[in-house]
C-alpha cells in the first residue's frame, strides 16, 4: 500500500481560492460583515456604508460625535476585526 497525505476540505478550498485570487476578496467581505457584530447595534444604526480599499476600511457614519469617539478607538477595531476573521486583512479604519 502507498501512503496518502490527508488534507481537510477547508484547506483544499482555501488553497484553490488563493490560486484563483479569490481569498483576499472573501476575507474582506468577512471583515465588512463582522463590523455590526464587533461595533454593536448602537453603532450599526448610524453606519451608512462600509468598504475596503488598499487594506483600509472606510466606515461612513451619520453621527459626527460617534465618528469622533470611534476614531480614537481605531486600532482596537482593527485588532478585533482581524482577530474575528483570523487574518490581517486591514491595517487601518477611517471614519467618514
Amino acid at each position: 500500500m502507498f501512503k496518502r497525505e490527508v488534507q481537510s476540505i477547508k484547506d483544499l478550498i482555501m488553497r484553490n481560492m488563493r490560486v484563483q485570487g479569490l481569498e483576499t476578496p472573501l476575507l474582506q467581505k468577512r471583515v465588512m460583515d463582522a463590523w455590526p457584530l464587533i461595533a454593536g447595534p448602537a453603532v450599526e444604526r448610524y453606519t451608512r456604508e462600509t468598504y475596503i480599499r488598499n487594506q483600509t476600511m472606510y466606515v461612513q457614519l451619520t453621527n459626527p460625535a460617534l465618528r469622533a469617539d470611534l476614531s480614537m478607538r481605531r486600532q482596537e477595531f482593527v485588532r478585533l476585526l482581524n482577530n474575528h476573521v483570523g487574518s490581517n486583512v486591514i491595517i487601518d479604519i477611517r471614519f467618514n
